[in-house]
């Protein structure tokens, strides 16, 4: 990745001082990796979506950029909820929000898994998207429920908005299917604010069982300059926050 002096600036508030390769041309034998180096400030990383590219490293790893080739996406009306989950959404008394507590979506995300202690969250990442929440472009998806009287946080999502694109990052856990009640709100509220498609980054079975396909990177990045001009306002309210509202109302949406 190389510096530049007079980056064209798409942000419109700072201008990039990085330009990044063409992934296709950078990574002809789709292995993913693109470019080493650079920085994590908000212009870099919105820079690097808009381009097709996401920061994913280890806290004693040089900062990495990756374009994955086939790349993991959903539409947000291609969403698949099993009949198993219907039936828990239709009966719960859980509720889900839209950035209440980002930063704890974010340290929830980072805590130790079943299948590994390592961690790619790390404290350079935490910043960084904690400042891109600041300015409204990251958001969080968080999943409620009641114990004694107080909101326990048991599920939630977090990840990018840029116009019609959501790029989502890692998504968590507590209680059984949290994390795949805060997908259903994720692509209930895509639908009802217009954005066309949520990058889901890398494959896996459990994002495919939700609906999510695989596609080309070139087909990916062919599609993804009209996504992320689509003219859907930043600060729009129902992105900023919203008031907590019933599990169950997923189920007629």
């Amino acid at each position: 990745m190389s510096a530049v002096s007079d980056a064209e600036n798409p942000l419109g508030w700072e201008t990039c001082l990085y330009e990044f390769p063409d992934p296709e041309q950078a990574d002809p034998e789709g292995i993913g990796l693109i470019a080493i180096g650079g920085d994590l400030s908000p212009s870099t990383v919105l820079t690097a979506y808009r381009q097709g590219l996401f920061p994913w490293f280890n806290d004693d790893e040089p900062l990495a950029w990756w374009s994955p080739d086939p790349r993991c996406v959903l539409e947000p009306c291609e969403f698949m909820p099993s009949k198993s989950l219907r039936k828990q959404v239709k009966k719960s008394d859980w509720t889900w929000t839209v950035n209440h507590d980002f930063e704890a979506v974010m340290l929830a995300c980072r805590e130790p898994r079943d299948y590994t202690n390592e961690t790619w969250i790390n404290p350079q990442m935490l910043s960084a998207y904690l400042e891109l929440h600041k300015l409204e472009f990251a958001h969080s998806i968080e999943v409620w429920q009641t114990e004694e009287g107080k909101q326990q946080l048991i599920g939630g999502l977090y990840g990018l908005k840029i116009g019609g694109l959501f790029c989502g990052e890692s998504m968590f856990h507590r209680q059984s299917n949290a994390s795949k009640v805060a997908f259903w709100a994720l692509t209930t509220l895509c639908q009802n604010t217009g954005v066309k498609l949520i990058d889901c980054q890398l494959p896996n079975d459990h994002l495919h069982s939700l609906g999510a396909i695989d596609i080309p990177r070139s087909q990916f990045l062919s599609e993804l300059p009209n996504l992320v001009d689509l003219a859907i306002h930043q600060t729009n309210k129902t992105w900023l926050t919203s008031h907590p509202k019933p599990v169950a109302s997923l189920y007629d949406s």
